[in-house]
């Protein structure tokens, strides 16, 4: 197996009351940070998407990504992901083909149908159509990137002569599907490049592409490790991170409690919960170096994962985080290359 793994970050640009900052001030810090990754070695900038949340979660991935485009020269970049029935598939390929030419063929997107009906009822999409609805997305979008004029007639989308001229230099560009249950791996595996999401389904991405009739080697996989950190003295960085993973913690374990019955999430660790209770709970995992580099090792040895994606916790001045990020980008990333 090809030794080399990569690594980058999230950014939510989440900007929480209880630390709230100015926020253009928020952005351009943020921007900063991301741009410095790449100086230090790393390989991704990666932005999720949600909408009407308290804390100002990134509504406008593709905004986000074009600012971190302008400011960066080689680190791959797309959404984490993006809410697939929220777009309209003719403006998402449109506005994905520029992207990716403003970045230089850096663009990697990675989507799936989303979990909070909230988000689709704003949105006026009906919450228990959004599969149907981005399997259509999905034709229609991969079918323009490859240059073909397309008409389409389904149950959510028509479609008449639509074309883009920014067509991507390499054929597509990259799509990763996430998801939680079974019909969704079954998605990712019939229109996806490659599996975004977590380790724990990475079995069922690999016998849903052999079931697609897919050689399951072909299978790009991308973990997202969310509260994963790296640190020479973990129990002081548990002390200085703590409060801010906690408010990750929270939200999601709130979100994600919001319509378990319809999305297949019922088993979701996160919960909302104390900080003192989170920092016990074994959620924020802080490594050392040795630690980490084994894990990642224990890792690649399942499955042959590309990239791992860890994430600038919101509330915490990216001056603070830097720290952690030199620890890793100096003692981690070497075993890795």
């Amino acid at each position: 197996m090809d030794n080399k793994l990569t690594f980058g970050y999230l950014y939510d640009f989440r900007n929480p009351l209880q630390w709230r900052r100015p926020w253009a001030e928020l952005y351009a810090g943020i921007l900063d940070f991301a741009a410095w990754t790449e100086s230090i070695g790393f390989d991704g900038a990666w932005v999720p998407e949600h909408h009407g949340a308290e804390d100002g979660y990134m509504p406008s991935p593709l905004i986000a990504l074009a600012a971190i485009a302008a400011r960066t020269r080689t680190i791959k970049l797309g959404s984490a992901i993006a809410l697939a029935p929220l777009y309209h598939p003719v403006r998402f390929a449109e506005e994905c083909a520029v992207l990716d030419h403003l970045s230089n063929g850096r663009l990697e997107m990675a989507a799936a149908i989303g979990y909070r009906r909230r988000e689709a009822e704003a949105y006026g999409v009906d919450f228990s159509k959004r599969g149907g609805r981005t399997d259509e997305f999905l034709e229609i979008v991969t079918r323009l990137w490859t240059g073909e004029t397309v008409s389409f007639e389904g149950k959510h989308f028509n479609i008449k002569n639509a074309s883009i001229a920014q067509v991507p230099a390499r054929g597509r560009i990259p799509l990763y599907i996430g998801g939680f249950n079974e019909k969704a791996i079954e998605r990712t595996a019939k229109y996806g490049d490659g599996y975004f999401g977590n380790m724990d389904i990475v079995d069922l991405y690999l016998d849903k592409l052999r079931a697609a009739g897919k050689d399951p080697a072909s299978g790009r996989i991308r973990i997202q490790g969310l509260f994963v950190m790296v640190a020479h003295d973990p129990a002081q960085a548990m002390d200085e991170l703590a409060p801010y993973f906690h408010h990750v913690n929270n939200t999601y374990g709130q979100w994600l409690n919001e319509d378990r019955g319809s999305t297949g999430v019922e088993g979701a660790v996160l919960k909302p919960m104390s900080l003192q209770a989170f920092k016990t709970s074994g959620i924020l995992s802080i490594l050392t170096p040795s630690q980490a580099i084994a894990m990642f090792r224990e890792m690649r040895a399942k499955v042959p994962v590309e990239h791992f994606m860890m994430m600038l916790p919101p509330g915490l001045p990216p001056a603070q985080f830097k720290p952690y990020a030199e620890v890793f980008a100096k003692d981690v990333m070497p075993a890795f290359r």
